[in-house]
């Protein structure tokens, strides 16, 4: 019998077919059927919870008095809190077959007020397929996200992309499965990880002037971890990106998408394929030795970073993150950051461009990534966020 280590579920499988790909075709262009939407509103408690899930201090989402006194007049949600109305994908097609959400390509273009509501839409704009060392064979799959307010108005918008790759095929490679997990830290360096992580920075009310930042200057640096099981339930609660139900409501669904879920060996009980970011014997039926994080999750830990740097009259234009490697339960990960090039863009807008890394304790960059953020100019008295608050709530 194996061991309770080698315990692997039970998961539908599926195969990469030509019949699967040439539907996929017909559908290219398509919005796509949103069923897992979260969040719409934008309250405080949806606030709270997104940011609590991510382990975001910054003040301007979590104190009303302190936004009041700010530019934006108003408690608002940070951008990454787009995450929490649905994860920026649709799962669609390909039943049996893993998808691994793999980066986000964003443009944020206004701000989230309390007491919004976000619409989300989705289209399928692309797929491809490839070899995969991880799999033998994958398809990168390309979709387009926007989220638009109650006026309409395009709030942002973030081209990504998924690979589906075959779970049968992955558990056999066993690309991963040579890595010590979880990781075996000393009771030294994790007293030197809590100092980094209470070592954080929010620049808030400080303004931070483009004619200050220099080429080649460092963000400080943000770490989240080592990464544990109330991480994924703090993330879960405040952007939970699928259908989780419990008991009967939960047994409905998967009776209708009967792909969805599985019986954990362990346990009995029914669970979502979502389980593969905190039961073992889900990860490894998608052949990955250990729980691993939501790239979506990672990606809006990134954007914390970069809001904490910026301060409250910064603006992120554009954020892009490659997820290259997965982040386990009892990693650590280091955000950092680098001024690559600072000018003026077509709009009259002071911005800079950041190059990002986000490096375990192996020293792997899990997902390097570049950003373009807009800031004040002391010189030209222009205020990027001046430029799109709303007056009007």
């Amino acid at each position: 019998m194996a061991s309770e280590k080698e315990v692997v579920a039970e998961v539908s499988e599926g195969e990469i077919s030509p019949r699967t790909l040439d539907e996929w075709k017909a559908r290219l262009g398509m919005s796509l059927r949103i069923s897992a939407i979260f969040n719409m509103y934008v309250s405080r408690e949806a606030i709270r919870n997104y940011v609590n899930g991510i382990g975001d201090i910054n003040p301007l989402y979590r104190d009303p008095d302190y936004a009041a006194k700010t530019r934006y007049g108003r408690l608002i949600a940070p951008p990454n809190w787009l995450y929490s109305v649905f994860p920026t994908w649709v799962l669609q097609g390909l039943p049996g077959v893993h998808a691994f959400h793999s980066g986000n390509d964003w443009r944020f273009y206004l701000p989230i007020y309390m007491g919004d509501t976000i619409t989300p839409e989705c289209i399928f704009t692309g797929f491809e397929v490839k070899g995969s060392q991880f799999a033998g064979r994958m398809v990168m799959e390309y979709q387009r996200a926007n989220f638009r307010n109650q006026r309409g108005e395009l709030v942002a918008s973030t081209d990504l992309w998924l690979v589906r790759t075959e779970r049968r095929a992955a558990r056999k490679a066993g690309k991963y499965h040579d890595l010590k997990l979880p990781h075996p830290w000393t009771p030294e360096e994790l007293e030197k990880v809590d100092q980094e992580i209470m070592a954080e920075v929010v620049r808030g009310g400080e303004v931070r002037y483009w004619e200050d930042t220099q080429v080649g200057e460092e963000l400080q640096p943000v770490v989240k971890g080592p990464l544990g099981l109330t991480d994924i339930i703090a993330y879960c609660v405040g952007a939970a990106p699928i259908q989780i139900a419990a008991h009967h409501a939960q047994l409905n669904l998967y009776r209708a998408h009967p792909a969805w879920g599985f019986r954990d060996p362990e346990t009995n009980a029914w669970e979502p394929i979502y389980a593969v970011h905190y039961l073992k014997p889900a990860a490894k039926a998608a052949g990955v030795n250990y729980c691993y994080d939501v790239g979506a999750q990672r990606q809006g830990w990134l954007i914390g970073f970069l809001c904490n740097w910026i301060g409250d009259e910064g603006w992120i234009k554009k954020n892009y993150a490659e997820y290259r490697r997965f982040v386990y339960l009892s990693d650590v990960v280091r955000f950092t950051g680098k001024v690559t090039d600072k000018y003026i863009d077509e709009n009259g807008e002071h911005c800079v461009d950041i190059e990002t890394h986000a490096i375990n304790q192996r020293g792997e960059d899990t997902m390097p990534g570049h950003s373009t953020v807009i800031l004040p100019s002391r010189e030209k008295g222009t205020w990027p966020v001046a430029r799109r608050i709303r007056t009007d709530y």
